[in-house]
């Protein structure tokens, strides 16, 4: 596994945060993480033994997640969701409810999923920031809104999605990987080499690796796809895959 320096970085904090809850005795939070950084986080803790740790975003099946360390049972994480209500007719963006979010000197690290709809939008943050934001946001953009606590059992739908399907010689990586982005076998083996494809958060070169139901991959500058199904084989003996598309 590649490793950057900022993940040196986010190991030593993983050791740090594992030694505070053993001595202390009582839970550890993160910020809210990436998906790249729980994978890590997860492999990591499974390294060293420790696997008294949960993920938690909110809602079933957030992307952005906080990881907690515990030192018995799993506690409430600290994570609160919020509401902004405006007019149907005004088009607001999750880059809008962001920037209005890291207006206020908020780090990007303690908001999670941002969730938009028409009219609409669920934000999930450190629930320590909940009383600031809304004493402070009333506008977002040019956009009067009103802040409550949110309903998080009707949530927006959040990222648009799409199931595409495909027929490929097998399932290795570089095969999937020309299928999704419609490159030759060749430009794709040098864009898996040049580390811009990650297998489930974590870069992987390996042109071979077989994929799975499930699997995530991500390509940078063509973005995040999930293998959804593997559905047979075609009369010349190719493989059936579904991939889901998040746009």
């Amino acid at each position: 596994m590649y490793i950057s320096d900022k993940d040196e970085l986010f190991r030593s904090k993983l050791d740090d945060a594992v030694y505070l809850c053993f001595t202390r005795q009582k839970p550890y939070y993160f910020s809210f993480l990436s998906e790249r950084r729980q994978a890590f986080a997860k492999n990591y803790l499974d390294s060293i033994g420790f696997h008294n740790y949960s993920f938690f975003g909110g809602y079933d099946n957030s992307e952005r997640k906080i990881l907690g360390l515990f030192y018995d049972e799993i506690c409430n994480f600290p994570v609160s969701a919020i509401e902004f209500r405006f007019r149907g007719c005004d088009k607001l963006t999750h880059r809008d409810f962001l920037g209005a979010l890291m207006s206020l000197g908020i780090e990007r690290e303690t908001i999670g999923d941002i969730l938009v709809e028409d009219g609409r939008c669920i934000v999930f943050i450190k629930s320590e920031l909940k009383d600031y934001i809304v004493s402070q946001i009333f506008k977002v953009g040019n956009v009067g809104v009103k802040i409550s606590d949110a309903d998080i059992n009707k949530l927006p739908q959040g990222r648009e999605t799409e199931e595409i399907y495909y027929t490929v010689s097998s399932l290795r990586l570089d095969n999937v990987v020309a299928a999704i982005t419609n490159m030759s076998r060749e430009k794709t083996k040098q864009l898996i080499l040049l580390g811009n494809v990650s297998l489930n958060f974590i870069q992987n070169k390996n042109v071979s690796q077989l994929l799975n139901s499930n699997d995530t991959l991500t390509i940078r500058g063509k973005g995040k796809f999930k293998v959804n199904d593997v559905s047979g084989k075609t009369r010349k003996g190719r493989i059936k895959i579904s991939v889901i598309h998040f746009r």
